[in-house]
């Protein structure tokens, strides 16, 4: 299917769930089951890998005491007869199981492997937040193997354009340091500095053990980018350039060296940024 001949899939799961589908000529497009909780298979688009086991948990003990709200939305397989794929649910399933129900309702649905995949991300990103690097391994499928562009999936996520760009070129960064985003020890804001970096894996390391700000980050990049320029970070040079940018309201940036020269730059837009900077150094 056409990214540009969707069934109403980027506004969401309303699309699905709402008042859009009741019409009289698509009465069998969706109708409410209760089928066995073994003949449900995992959905081969679902882009989350973990789930978190507190929260499963807590989604199981809800289940044992008020049962499942909001049924599972399916599909028929294709390869198991008899059987049904889970486009969205996949956290309810998993916590129906550890509350020990033997059924469970479902809403079966007849849609194609890219619609299932735009309800499986969908879902994911608006109700329970995949981490950096599934929400990007979601794009980049819908990108690869479906054929959409960026301004596609801003469209069907309801996001900007730049953030499903920045998001992607999470991807393009070491393997250690998506393992890093991964588990949770790094966020997206930490790490979007890094990329293009050459030494972004013993950056991101430091990041990590000293529990440096996104703010603080972008510091560290832009002073300690290229290690071969003979240049080196320090953390009071970095509150110093912190303390000097909120005193003038512009952007400065320190650059020492290991043998401690260096400079200082302040940028201005205007003239009368311009007078303030020079107001404030010739003032005696």
């Amino acid at each position: 299917m056409s990214p540009n001949k969707k069934k109403g899939l980027g506004r969401g799961l309303s699309a699905l769930f709402g008042d859009e589908k009741k019409k009289e000529n698509n009465k069998d497009s969706k109708s409410l089951h209760k089928i066995l909780i073994g003949d449900l298979n995992r959905n081969p688009f679902q882009p989350r890998q973990n789930f978190n086991e507190e929260k499963l948990e807590e989604l199981a003990t809800s289940i044992k005491k008020n049962g499942i709200i909001q049924p599972i939305a399916v599909r028929p397989s294709k390869t198991d007869l008899g059987k049904y794929e889970i486009i969205a649910g996949e956290r309810r399933w998993l916590a129906a199981q550890r509350a020990g129900l033997h059924e469970i309702p479902v809403t079966i649905l007849d849609l194609n492997d890219v619609e299932s995949l735009e309800v499986a991300i969908v879902e994911n990103i608006q109700r329970d937040d995949l981490n950096p690097i599934e929400e990007a391994r979601g794009y980049k499928r819908l990108q690869s193997e479906f054929k959409y562009d960026h301004e596609n999936i801003s469209k069907l996520m309801s996001k900007s354009r730049s953030h499903i760009s920045n998001t992607l070129r999470l991807l393009t960064l070491p393997n250690d340091v998506i393992a890093m985003l991964t588990e949770g020890s790094l966020t997206s804001g930490q790490a979007r500095p890094l990329i293009g970096i050459a030494n972004a894996s013993s950056i991101a390391e430091e990041i990590v053990s000293k529990n440096y700000s996104a703010r603080k980050v972008e510091y560290l990049v832009r002073n300690k980018k290229y290690e071969k320029n003979d240049r080196y970070i320090d953390s009071n040079i970095l509150k110093a350039q912190e303390k000097i940018e909120k005193k003038l309201g512009l952007k400065v940036n320190i650059v020492n060296k290991k043998n401690n020269s260096g400079k200082i730059t302040i940028s201005y837009k205007d003239l009368d940024q311009f007078d303030l900077v020079s107001d404030l150094l010739t003032k005696h």
